[in-house]
C-alpha cells in the first residue's frame, strides 16, 4: 500500500501542477465543461482545485499528514465525480441512444470513482482503528470491482477509439490488444467483486494500467507536448495505478486481520 500511496500522491500533485500551468481543468478527465461552456468562476475554481491537488498530494507523501491528505483528496475526487454526470442526458442526444454511449459516460464517471474509493480507503487505513464497517468495506469492494468491469465494457464497445492508441509495432495487431485488455478489465473486476484471487487481480490491474502509461500514453506527450489532455492522461493513469495498488494493499491487510482473528479464536478454543 505504501508504494500505491506514493504513486497516488505524486500523480495527484502532477495533475494539480498541470491544471495550474494551463489554468483550467483537463477536459478528458475533469470534464466540468459537461455542465456548460460558460460556468461562472470556473477558472478560479480550476486554480483552487489545482492547489488543492498539490497540497493534498504532498500531504499524502508525509506520514504525519497522510490521513489529512487522503481526506482532502477524497473530497476533491468526490467533487470530480459530478463533472461528467450531465453527459448521461447530453451524450445520447448527440451520439444516439445506444448502450455504448451510456457505458462510455459511466466509464468517465468511474474514472473518478476509483480515485475517490482509494482516497477513502487510505483515510480509513491510516486511522488508529479503521472506521469502515463491514458494510462499508463491502461497498468499497463492489464499487471498485464494478468500475473495472465498466472500463472493460468501455473498451469492448468503443474499439474504434481504443485501437488507434495501441502502438502499431505491437504483435497481433491493435484490435487483439483492445479486446484482450477489455476482457482483462472485466476479469479483474469480477475477481475483486467475488473475492476470488482479488488481491492478485487488483495488483495486475495496476500493472496493466502502468503498461498503458509506458506504451500508449507517454508517447502522446512527445506527439503533442502542448496538449493539456496528453499530459493529463498520463497523470490520471498514474493516479489510477496508485489507486489499484492501494486497493490491493487494503484487501491484503483486511485478509491478514481476518486470518489473525481466526487463528486467535482457534487457539483460545
Amino acid at each position: 500500500m505504501r508504494v500505491g500511496r506514493t504513486v497516488f500522491g505524486i500523480a495527484s500533485i502532477a495533475a494539480g501542477v498541470l491544471d495550474l500551468v494551463w489554468g483550467e481543468f483537463e477536459s478528458a478527465h475533469q470534464p466540468i465543461q459537461a455542465w456548460g461552456n460558460h460556468i461562472p468562476g470556473v477558472t478560479v475554481f480550476a486554480y483552487i482545485a489545482a492547489l488543492w491537488l498539490i497540497a493534498a498530494g504532498a500531504a499524502l507523501l508525509w506520514h504525519r499528514t497522510a490521513r489529512l491528505g487522503a481526506a482532502a483528496l477524497a473530497i476533491l475526487y468526490g467533487i470530480f465525480i459530478l463533472f461528467p454526470l450531465p453527459r448521461f442526458y447530453t451524450a445520447p442526444h448527440f451520439l444516439g441512444y445506444r448502450p455504448s454511449v451510456y457505458i462510455g459516460v459511466l466509464g468517465s464517471v468511474c474514472q473518478q470513482v476509483i480515485l475517490y474509493v482509494a482516497a477513502v480507503i487510505l483515510w480509513d487505513s491510516l486511522a488508529a482503528r479503521g472506521a469502515l464497517s463491514q458494510r462499508g468495506a463491502r461497498i468499497a469492494r463492489w464499487t471498485f470491482g464494478l468500475c473495472s468491469v465498466v472500463f472493460g465494457l468501455s473498451h469492448l464497445t468503443a474499439l474504434q477509439t481504443v485501437v488507434p492508441m495501441i502502438p502499431k509495432w505491437m504483435p497481433l495487431g491493435g484490435p487483439f490488444w483492445a479486446v484482450f485488455t477489455g476482457i482483462a478489465f472485466v476479469l479483474a473486476g469480477l475477481g475483486i467483486v467475488s473475492g476470488v484471487m482479488d488481491i492478485l487481480a487488483a495488483r495486475l490491474l495496476g500493472l496493466m494500467l502502468l503498461v498503458f502509461s509506458a506504451l500508449s500514453l507517454a508517447p502522446l506527450i512527445f506527439a503533442s507536448p502542448h496538449d493539456h489532455v496528453a499530459w493529463g492522461a498520463n497523470a490520471y493513469n498514474l493516479a489510477a495505478v496508485g489507486a489499484a495498488w492501494i486497493f490491493a494493499g487494503w484487501l491484503e491487510t483486511r485478509r491478514e486481520v481476518v486470518y489473525t482473528a481466526q487463528a486467535t479464536i482457534t487457539a483460545l478454543a
